[in-house]
């Protein structure tokens, strides 16, 4: 079926960017994740020839790369809403969740970039929007291999124990930090990125509350890679640890010092990145609903298409009204957010990250379920989509952890 657009306010541009991103997502991406998931090897997903890099080429020759940067330095932000990424977000996911969040969380360390005082800094993120080739790429490296959800929860008082600080800890040495320990292997482009926002322990005194925010390039010496991750779901997009042995970084790279602040801008960070998962898995959601519709036309059973049976009319009816809602939740926390930032609603982010994600994999649930054995086969998309909708309700924060953070600002 057609998707009826009830947003009646979208501008002419708006639908622009929708409609390329939609006509991007179906022509480029879904192939590509389809290739780049069968890949038995996921160092195979970024290596030389790899469809991925096909991908990141033309998501740049469609300037799609530079909307979350300002014009000042290369971007195109100063020309689009929030609601355009949105619409961009959940088409390209549509297409494919782990190419989509390759391309954008590869935006991630350099929209922070754009926000710094420093020259240098800032330059990283004009190299990123003048980059046609996909050499550029960027990461959050936030999870450490004892410390994941421990970072939805920093700013409980709980968390300010010495037990519970971070492993990569950074230390102060004249106009330099030393950098020494390692992020875990769920760090997305953690394999391929060329720089990185970076969350240190400055204090372990303090726990979680002692951290800082670093921005930098991944060339230093010191630095080092992990193995990609081989994963259930979600394998187009490349995992893996990054590893710091006494890495010197010049006092600048250190973006945020004050313990406060990089705790409230972890908050803020996080908000952004729950917002951006509840994106990707509407367009999931979507894909899989519309997967159960094609083939419920399609499949014929007692004498007609299945779509003719009641129990899966019903079914079909209550995937709609869901991806329906989690796509109307999502467009008016987001464009609130975006108006009142940094903070925004930290209640309303974590909701959305988890109302998304768990309608999504319900909603592919049910259509596995309408595909009956096909749904089990790989020949089938529905069972990639299934995958994919798996592994949402524990990347980026572990639902029932996000839930427990978001019940304390009840």
């Amino acid at each position: 079926m057609g998707y009826l657009e009830l947003d009646l306010n979208l501008t002419d541009e708006q639908k622009a960017i929708r409609d390329l991103s939609r006509k991007f997502a179906m022509q480029t991406i879904r192939p590509a994740g389809i290739e780049l998931d069968r890949l038995a090897d996921p160092a195979d997903v970024i290596a030389k020839g790899s469809a991925l890099w096909d991908v990141m080429r033309k998501f740049r020759a469609l300037d799609l790369h530079r909307m979350a940067i300002p014009k000042a330095l290369g971007g195109l932000a100063d020309e689009n809403d929030p609601l355009s990424s949105v619409l961009m977000t959940e088409e390209l996911s549509y297409g494919d969740v782990g190419v989509a969040a390759a391309l954008l969380i590869s935006n991630f360390t350099f929209t922070f970039a754009a926000m710094c005082d420093d020259e240098e800094i800032q330059g990283w993120a004009t190299d990123y929007c003048e980059d046609t080739e996909g050499k550029v790429l960027g990461c959050w490296a936030i999870t450490e291999p004892d410390h994941g959800s421990d970072w939805w929860f920093g700013a409980e008082p709980a968390f300010t124990n010495p037990k519970c600080a971070p492993s990569l800890r950074a230390v102060r040495k004249g106009d330099e930090y030393i950098l020494n320990g390692q992020k875990s292997a769920w760090v997305s482009n953690g394999t391929v990125a060329t720089h990185a926002l970076l969350n240190v322990s400055l204090d372990p005194s303090k726990g979680m509350q002692g951290t800082g925010i670093a921005l930098l390039p991944l060339n230093l010496s010191g630095v080092s890679r992990g193995k990609p991750l081989n994963k259930l779901g979600m394998r187009a997009l490349n995992q893996g640890e990054i590893i710091f042995e006494d890495v010197r970084i010049p006092k600048n790279y250190m973006v945020v010092e004050d313990h406060a602040m990089a705790t409230t801008m972890i908050e803020a960070t996080l908000n952004y990145g729950n917002m951006g998962m509840g994106m990707v898995f509407t367009g999931l959601a979507q894909a899989a609903f519309d997967e159960a519709v094609t083939y419920a036309k399609q499949r014929v059973q007692g004498g007609a298409p299945i779509f003719e049976h009641k129990n899966i009319k019903l079914k079909l009816f209550n995937m709609f009204t869901l991806v329906e809602s989690s796509r109307a939740y999502l467009r008016r926390i987001a464009t609130y957010n975006a108006a009142n930032v940094p903070m925004g609603s930290t209640l309303h982010a974590r909701s959305i990250k988890v109302f998304s994600t768990e309608v999504a994999l319900k909603v592919a649930s049910e259509a596995v379920q309408i595909f009956g054995g096909n749904g089990l086969s790989k020949e089938y998309l529905i069972e990639k989509l299934f995958r994919d909708a798996r592994a949402g309700t524990i990347a980026d924060g572990d639902n029932e952890a996000l839930a427990l953070v978001g019940a304390s600002h009840l």
